[in-house]
């Protein structure tokens, strides 16, 4: 057995487990549930918490824990032991089937946005069969959703569970009216997940980083990204040795790590996994963003999630391979060898189409964040804009198909590369636009505007919630069809030229881009300030309540909580700022400027004839960009001191964003110039030249 065979899925209650240790009928009575989607069935509750406790007792676990994923973004968890008190003194370690099904947790002490009083503390965790438990750090963690005492939503898996559920409701009924058997449609997902790697002792040197995972002050290094020698560049030993521990950690968990290479900035990377149905894919990202901060820790690095830790060189995305496949296995993004003759292909192409034009705002809002905002259309990500690559050939036959024309399709041609010894292989159909939020790559769709450090549930809930609508719209238009064939033509042909806009195979970073899509009727919503106010529009509410998804006061709930957290992030990074600004910088700089005044006046003192006409320059120079950031300091305390607490989220969100934001921004530029004029061992901390090179 080699490496890979004996690691992978070595912590996890998985399918072969699960097999061997459970009796039959209750294993099938699970796989039942999670193959189909159908109810628990409540009776096998407790022998399969009996088996966990023993395959986890087995392992040498001694506590478990109902794992679960709040509105923080990250995850969560509370150990309990398997341990019951006997008579005598004596304990046994036992685990019973309602503590599997239900936990209990402090539902006032996570956002709720409203939902909650902070006087009302009940909140329960509801074991998620569907997505396998698994060994961590010790503990048997048990995936769960996690609501209150009332049954809302309370966590990012609930939401997600139940947008899966409605988009495989209305694609089964799409299916039946095309002939086809299918159960279920299932969502699947592959997140790609970029990263910074930094030396630890130099991380924890920057109260910037501690605080707010991103670095708040630094000057350009003389050399960044621009010789494009990092991309794909040989992998730095010890960067490969944390490479390859965290692909041991990643594959005792199950999670399919599969493409490891480094990312276009120095010091970035990239992880990739295989696909997995959308929760248990939204399970392994949190499980991986995890395990890479504890694997860089064994080997003095941290890794930054950020989106943008440095300022001037490229920040970090997650990019959201998302696709359709029924319980079968079939790919219904598949276009086949002729897709202009596949109504199936075309009819689910066209409802993403449909769903990306009608409701681009909630995808912009399903990646809205702090950190996103200074990514976003900064040419290195998409722009805010939202709309949809498809490549030439799938644009060609969607005009084919508007028009009544005949599509003169080609056989895939031949990549000609000049040398003969090289093998000869098919181009693709489309090629890769990195500049489009929503590329068609083969049979998936890349949704490449996610921020690194983002749940990937939140934009996959709004994907499958959007296309469920349209699937729904199409189904009951077909459904009273007399004349199907014919209806289906129309319905395509329709749509095409409804939501045509939404198409573009440009170059999204250039300025004509934005003129275009205002002409086209494409909304540009540039900032999270920006952005979130549509989410609770009345027709972006109406669907999710329509399909079940959210309520309207979960969906309040969390627009609430994404304004305050951005308001939150903005203020800590602005309070951070004028502390190392005040207590770091500007003393360093005042001490560097002492010494360059002592040398200027020795060299005087010394011979009238000598003239220190470089060290007075230097000092002007230095106390002019003082003199600024001091004034500049005094106006950002001025800002963060006048945030109304009282005021309303939204208020408050885009007082941070016009008056703390820009502020900061301007005691960022007086520090960076400093940082060009001070002697190197006399600047407080270390620089982007040590932080990017020297991991």
């Amino acid at each position: 057995m080699n490496h890979v065979d004996e690691l992978f899925g070595r912590a996890v209650f998985n399918d072969d487990v699960m097999q061997n240790m459970l009796p039959k009928d209750t294993y099938k009575a699970l796989k039942k549930t999670i193959d189909e989607g159908r109810r628990l069935d409540p009776g096998i509750a407790g022998a399969v918490a009996h088996a966990m406790k023993e395959w986890a007792i087995a392992n040498g676990v001694t506590h478990y824990t109902h794992w679960f994923q709040p509105m923080t973004g990250i995850t969560a968890e509370k150990h309990d032991a398997f341990l019951t008190p006997m008579p005598g003194g004596r304990v046994i370690q036992s685990f019973s089937g309602s503590e599997l099904v239900r936990g209990e947790a402090d539902g006032s002490s996570f956002p709720s946005g409203g939902l909650r009083s902070t006087f009302e503390a009940r909140g329960y965790t509801a074991w998620d069969p569907t997505s396998y438990a698994f060994i961590k750090d010790g503990t048997l963690c048990i995936p769960t959703a996690f609501c209150s005492y009332g049954g809302e939503a309370l966590d990012k898996k609930t939401p997600l569970l139940r947008s899966m559920e409605a988009l495989s409701k209305q694609a089964v009924r799409i299916l039946r009216l095309l002939g086809r058997d299918a159960r279920r449609v299932l969502t699947t997902v592959g997140p790609e997940q970029e990263y910074f790697l930094v030396d630890r002792e130099m991380f924890h040197r920057r109260m910037d980083l501690v605080f707010t995972g991103r670095t708040l002050f630094g000057a350009k290094p003389p050399k960044g990204q621009e010789l494009e020698d990092h991309y794909y560049g040989a992998i730095k030993p010890r960067v490969q040795a944390f490479m390859s521990d965290l692909n041991d950690e990643l594959w005792k968990l199950g999670i399919l790590a599969k493409t490891e290479h480094n990312e276009v900035a120095p010091g970035q990377h990239e992880m990739a996994p295989i696909y997995a149905v959308s929760n248990v894919s939204a399970d392994h990202n949190q499980l991986t963003m995890e395990t890479m901060k504890k694997v860089a820790e064994r080997h003095g690095l941290v890794c930054l999630l950020h989106e943008k830790p440095f300022a001037g060189v490229n920040g970090s995305g997650k990019h959201n391979n998302w696709s359709l496949s029924t319980d079968t296995g079939y790919n219904l993004l598949e276009p086949g060898d002729s897709p202009y003759d596949s109504a199936q292909f075309l009819l689910f192409l066209t409802a993403v189409i449909h769903a990306v034009d009608e409701y681009q705002e909630l995808l912009r809002v399903s990646v809205a964040s702090a950190g996103n905002d200074h990514r976003l259309g900064a040419n290195e990500a998409p722009p805010a804009i939202m709309s949809i690559f498809l490549g030439d050939e799938l644009t060609a036959i969607l005009q084919a198909i508007e028009s009544g024309t005949a599509y003169q399709g080609h056989s895939p041609d031949e990549m000609a590369i000049g040398v003969h010894v090289l093998p000869k292989f098919p181009r693709d159909n489309t090629d890769r636009n990195r500049t489009s939020p929503f590329a068609f790559t083969g049979n998936k769709f890349e949704f490449r505007s996610l921020g690194a450090s983002a749940s990937i549930s939140d934009c996959n809930v709004v994907l499958n919630t959007i296309v469920a609508e349209a699937l729904r719209l199409f189904a009951d238009e077909l459904e009273q069809a007399e004349d199907f064939k014919a209806a289906l033509h129309d319905l395509i042909v329709r749509e095409i030229k409804a939501h045509k806009r939404i198409i573009f195979n440009g170059n999204g970073y250039a300025a004509s881009w934005a003129k275009e899509a205002e002409a086209r009727g494409l909304s540009n919503l540039r900032d999270t300030v920006d952005a979130l106010p549509t989410m609770i529009a009345d027709r972006n509410v109406d669907v999710f309540v329509r399909h079940r998804v959210f309520s309207v006061s979960e969906i309040r709930s969390r627009y609430e909580i994404y304004l305050e957290a951005y308001a939150k992030v903005i203020n800590i990074e602005a309070e951070t700022a004028l502390t190392m600004a005040s207590r770091e910088i500007l003393p360093a700089v005042m001490r560097y400027t002492g010494e360059v005044a002592a040398q200027a006046a020795a060299i005087k003192g010394y011979s009238p004839a000598l003239n220190p006409a470089p060290q007075e320059k230097l000092l002007t120079r230095l106390t002019d960009a003082a003199s600024r950031l001091s004034d500049d300091l005094d106006a950002l305390h001025e800002a963060v001191t006048h945030a109304d607490a009282s005021a309303d989220a939204l208020t408050q969100a885009r007082y941070q964003r016009d008056r703390v934001l820009r502020a900061m921004n301007r005691v960022r530029a007086d520090a960076d110039e400093l940082e060009t004029l001070v002697e190197r061992k006399a600047w407080p901390f270390p620089t982007y030249s040590e932080l990017l090179f020297e991991a």
